[in-house]
């Protein structure tokens, strides 16, 4: 990464000199894993989802090509700080290993005198992936003592895990900060190459598209978007928020009660910033969330008593698919409905649908669950730039710190 928006320079892969040096990936390996681990009673069958891995998978080959002793090192879940079966990453390990078609080799810790001595053995080219970093809890700490224990397994540190990088964290904050060489690798680069165009240069118009649950999680990047978008397209429960400020009827439907007063700034802002906000004007309902039983069509925006939302309605989708032809760009973060749910996942399929059928130079997916519906679809190709870090992605364009980009640029620690 040659040149990082607002000016400052971040090393890339190209400028290191790995060759039979340790280098330190840092990945984002938080990949689901499935409770079976298959007729083989193989570790590499429970993951059900390697996209993440795969997105690292061009930056480990570029350094085991050029001679380099690879280390990954990663999280998998929320362990508390303590070592836990169920988020081991040997697992992860080897379907790296398979992905890869080589042997991994994989730590029962990711620091000590055992895992010193085994980053030493290494051959050029052998990967060798450490256990996960949230085992202990000095890492979601940022302690300077756990980073300076990361440093001593390598010579070399690349941060390719955009998905953590809005958390200081020990590795992607505090180690980075005590290496003298390291860069970013090519996920991350990508990754903020393709944000930075729409927080710096958004093609125009853009028309953004915000689901999800909770107007509090996106107030900020509302804000922020507002500013950049000529369209807000708003579905989700955190919509019935937004329907609650203007006094619609919302049933049983989730809405942040503290949050309606925030909601109606917000509109009142997007008027002044003249961005148009649009929400839906009819919703898919259900009885309960855990039983919904027949789902029913709302004729308007209202949800009557003893009914909940649980998806945008068949008026809403032809609304949001109108309203995005035309744009230049698109950015899409966020489910329209409960689409894990059978039927109340055609709302976000409909939108996916419609985002792959335009003709946009730019459309982004920023993550999440929104990526889960993409993949489900089997609309991948549709879209120009698809982001493995949903929380990341969203604090980058709210232009919150993000300290693992950051610690790339920084003067080497004590």
């Amino acid at each position: 990464m040659k040149d990082y928006p607002g000016g400052d320079r971040i090393a890339s892969l190209a400028d290191l000199e790995v060759e039979g040096k340790r280098v330190f990936v840092r990945v984002d390996f938080n990949v689901p894993l499935s409770d079976e681990k298959g007729a083989d009673k193989g570790g590499a069958a429970r993951v059900k989802d390697a996209t993440r891995i795969e997105g690292a998978l061009a930056t480990i080959q570029n350094l085991r090509e050029r001679g380099a002793k690879v280390i990954c090192a990663s999280h998998l879940g929320r362990p508390k700080g303590a070592p836990n079966d169920k988020y081991s990453l040997e697992p992860v390990a080897e379907k790296l290993g398979e992905l890869l078609g080589v042997d991994v080799i994989f730590a029962h810790d990711c620091i000590g005198d055992g895992i010193i001595r085994q980053s030493k053995d290494l051959k050029p080219g052998q990967v060798f992936v450490l256990e996960n970093l949230r085992f202990h809890p000095d890492e979601e700490k940022n302690a300077h003592d756990f980073a300076f224990r990361l440093s001593q397994l390598c010579d070399v540190y690349v941060n390719d895990a955009f998905g953590t990088s809005h958390r200081a964290h020990a590795s992607v904050d505090e180690l980075p900060k005590l290496m003298k060489h390291k860069a970013a690798g090519f996920l991350l680069e990508k990754e903020v190459e393709a944000l930075a165009g729409l927080i710096y240069n958004p093609p125009r118009p853009l028309v953004s598209i915000l689901g999800g649950s909770k107007v509090s999680d996106k107030a900020k990047v509302i804000d922020a978007l507002m500013v950049k978008s000529q369209k807000i397209l708003i579905g989700g429960a955190m919509a019935y928020t937004f329907l609650r400020a203007l006094q619609c009827e919302t049933g049983d439907s989730r809405v942040e009660a503290d949050m309606v007063t925030m909601a109606k700034r917000i509109l009142e802002r997007a008027k002044e910033s003249k961005c148009k906000i649009l929400l839906p004007v009819d919703h898919v309902t259900g009885a309960s969330f855990d039983n919904p039983g027949e789902p029913q069509v709302t004729t308007n925006a209202h949800i009557p008593a003893g009914r909940l939302g649980l998806d945008i309605g068949p008026k809403t989708r032809e609304l949001f698919t109108r309203e995005l032809q035309g744009a230049a760009a698109v950015f899409w973060n966020g489910p329209m409905g409960v689409f894990e749910k059978k039927p109340f996942d055609e709302g976000t399929n409909a939108v996916a649908k419609a985002i792959f059928d335009l003709s946009a130079k730019t459309k982004i997916c920023g993550g999440g669950d929104s990526v889960a519906a993409i993949h489900a679809a089997g609309l991948e190709a549709g879209f120009t730039h698809i982001s493995t870090g949903g929380g990341a992605s969203l604090e980058m364009l709210e232009g919150a710190p993000m300290p693992g980009i950051d610690a790339l640029k920084s003067e080497v620690g004590a």
